[in-house]
């Protein structure tokens, strides 16, 4: 049975400052559990996207019908056109062959046409003037000067160039939805990865359910290479969890009873029985969802200058229609005024423009999701790519939030064993004793010495096992009775630590390491200090490649912030390679008081971005320029952040910092695209250069409208080739 009472020891080291009280009742270091969300998964994939919501719930097939039925009707008005037969120097005849154009391009005009406007009924609504609105406007113009000229109002020959406007606008509109279509498939991805049934323990052994019927308190049966069906926690067993779809990492991490394991996950080696605590909204793969939907719908200053830009050019492309319509009017040449008013209005559509941002937006994020980093919001994203100082929260962060025994250290000898002229006890005995006595104790540092044990030697058996409250643990090996604890145990058998140990143990306290002492209860001369084990919260190997890697970036500072002693955190800040005089070590800091830690770097006109696991740095995530959540959290760090890191891996920071540079230079060149792009075209299309038999077509406008669109598209399909690990 094991005792609850152990928690009390008294040892030399402070316990993770952001601790909560397992089942058990004793300090362990925080379970990070990710937040629910209220959007289900499955609508998650249609939130919109920035500048693009308008176009939220366009279906990528409809406009892939559209366009190959209004190019099949476009053919032939191309074909039966007069103006194209004297280009190609042919010519058809047949009864009914002027009706081709009106008729043809009427169906296409109203069936191709039809999501633009109603679009554009939309912008009007709302107010909102944009590209669906610029779109439309060309369309009814082209189509009543069309209709008019068919009527004999005007000698000009119009349908073969409306019906390639709109059949060229629905493949350009087709591409686009595809590919943010793509960029959202990576949330569908995340749905699909749920099994759609699983297996329900029950008193008679299991059955087959569908997901959607299991409730908390479950208990499932997870077979190798299957998923778990809902988060939850391992109560038999134990396997190895590839959980690579959330934390980005493709090595498995080994999961035993009580660990916690996450919906979508698989069981790679054996098979472990999960009770389920949450389901459905509640569990983290939905979180995950939602949050990856918010980010591709947030905006950010990119986004916004966008949206100014394309409203902007709503008037302006009226204006520059007015104006072209009136110049080329009075110079006495009506048709070409009304070619060239549709050419601009054509040319002035922000297709380009409307998708430089919301593309990026999605690809970035979606990106982001699939090595684990999380992009809650769209600026903080934005802003990481001018940080120039990460502020570490020391336990659970930079550290694994974990004891490790780092030494160990046995007294010269013993009375006894002099007399008896026996060596004294190696060191791989002291540890195989400490770690019989501390077997059946649940405490972390206990955990800690037997983990140790099986790895240098064999661990010895132990009876007898009982808890001394508030000192430690004492059981009997080989018919001799040990202990094993901190400073109260040694005051409570009356003993205290041979002066051939007193130096090593001073500079283990000095360094913040946890003391233990095994002592020998029952010796001749009584209570007897044999040894000592040293236990240190342990650097997390990839915490050091991550702080290189930020330097290689460019960041100027790094700095790090912690309830220890200085001396502690000195230590583990050399033992990360911080540099005197320009990194910051803030220790001995209360919990609340984080925040200032992160308005110190600010005062020196630092950009901060703080990187934290536990409710007590939600202050300073809020604070900072930039807000990282590490390890999934809690809920409230979490809603203070603005990136959450699905895994315990302080590298992907500096994978957030090339993914905000690597973003922000898209939106920048495809925004410089598409807002050049309309500069130079629109007065082209309004004939300024028509004097030297430079002329733009409204057909040709809509090529290279769409030839716009797909340079952007492509550019911003370049991000798919940003790494975000080292």
């Amino acid at each position: 049975m094991v005792c609850g009472m152990d928690k009390l020891r008294s040892v030399d080291a402070p316990l993770p400052e952001n601790a909560e009280p397992d089942r058990a009742g004793q300090e362990r270091a925080p379970h990070h559990t990710p937040r629910g969300h209220e959007d289900h998964m499955g609508h998650a994939g249609h939130a919109g996207h920035g500048g693009h919501d308008k176009h939220a719930g366009h279906d990528p097939e409809m406009f892939r019908r559209k366009f190959w039925l209004s190019l099949l009707l476009t053919l032939p008005i191309v074909a039966t056109s007069e103006m194209v037969m004297r280009w190609f120097g042919y010519s058809l005849d047949f009864p009914g062959i002027a009706w081709v154009g009106p008729v043809l391009g009427t169906v296409v005009f109203l069936y191709g046409g039809w999501p633009f406007l109603a679009g554009a009924v939309a912008e009007l609504r709302d107010r909102a003037p944009g590209m669906m609105l610029l779109i439309s406007l060309a369309v009814v113009v082209a189509y009543v000067a069309s209709a008019a000229s068919s009527l004999g109002w005007f000698d000009l020959e119009f349908w073969w160039e409306l019906a390639a406007l709109i059949t060229i606008m629905l493949l350009g509109h087709w591409q686009e939805m595809k590919a943010i279509g793509q960029a959202q498939g990576a949330l569908a991805a995340l749905a699909k990865l749920l099994p759609d049934d699983a297996e329900r323990v029950t008193a008679d052994g299991t059955e087959r359910v569908p997901v959607e019927e299991l409730t908390v308190g479950d208990v499932v049966l997870v077979r190798p290479g299957a998923r778990v069906p809902a988060d939850g926690r391992v109560v038999d067993g134990s396997a190895e969890v590839d959980e690579s779809m959330i934390t980005g990492e493709s090595r498995p991490v080994p999961r035993t009873v009580g660990d916690r394991v996450v919906a979508g996950t698989v069981a790679t080696d054996s098979a472990v029985r999960v009770e389920i605590t949450a389901v459905g909204e509640d569990t983290a793969l939905a979180g995950i969802a939602r949050m990856v939907a918010q980010a591709q719908a947030s905006g950010g200053r990119a986004q916004a200058l966008a949206d100014r830009f394309a409203a902007l050019l709503f008037y302006v492309a009226v204006a520059a229609g007015v104006v072209t319509f009136a110049v080329w009017w009075l110079l006495g040449d009506p048709d070409n005024s009304v070619v060239r008013t549709v050419t601009v209005l054509v040319i002035a559509c922000p297709h380009a423009l409307g998708l430089a941002i919301p593309l990026v937006i999605a690809l970035s994020t979606a990106l982001a999701a699939r090595s684990g980093i999380l992009v809650k919001d769209r600026l903080a994203l934005e802003r990481m790519r001018t940080v120039d100082a990460v502020l570490f929260d020391k336990t659970g962060t930079l550290t694994k939030g974990q004891h490790k025994v780092v030494a160990v250290a046995t007294a010269a000898g013993t009375p006894e064993a002099t007399t008896a002229g026996k060596p004294p006890m190696t060191e791989d005995h002291l540890l195989a004793v400490a770690a019989a006595v501390e077997a059946d104790s649940e405490h972390p540092l206990a955990r800690a010495v037997v983990s140790a044990a099986k790895e240098r030697t064999t661990p010895a058996t132990a009876t007898d096992f009982r808890s001394l409250t508030g000192r430690g643990v004492q059981a009997r090996v080989d018919g001799t009775s040990y202990a094993v604890g901190g400073p109260a145990l040694l005051r409570e058998f009356g003993t205290s630590v041979p002066d051939d140990l007193r130096d090593t143990i001073t500079g283990w306290e000095e360094r913040g390491a946890a003391v233990l002492h095994l002592v020998r209860v029952d010796g001749a001369d009584g209570a007897q200090v044999l040894g000592a084990l040293a236990l240190e919260d342990e650097v997390r190997p990839e915490a050091r490649e991550a702080i290189a890697h930020l330097r290689e970036l460019g960041v100027t500072t790094i700095a790090m912030v912690t309830g220890d002693a200085r001396p502690v955190a000195e230590a583990v800040a050399a033992d990360l390679g911080f540099v005197p005089g320009v990194d910051e070590v803030f220790a001995e800091v209360l919990p609340a008081d984080k925040q200032r830690a992160v308005a110190r770097l600010q005062e020196r006109g630092l950009t901060v971005a703080m990187v934290g696991d536990g409710v007590n740095d939600a202050p300073a995530l809020a604070r900072a320029d930039v807000g990282i959540a590490i390890g999934a959290g809690t809920d409230v760090a979490i809603e203070s952040a603005g990136v959450v890191l699905a895994a315990s891996d302080p590298r992907a920071v500096g994978g957030v910092v090339r993914l905000s540079r690597a973003s922000y230079r898209k939106m920048l060149q495809n925004l410089g695209w598409a807002a050049g792009y309309n500069v130079v075209a629109i007065p082209l299309a309004a004939g300024a250069l028509a004097w030297a038999g430079v002329a733009l077509s409204p057909a040709v406008g809509a090529v290279l409208m769409s030839v716009s669109t797909i340079v952007v598209a492509l550019n911003a399909q370049l991000l798919r080739r940003v790494r975000l690990s080292p």
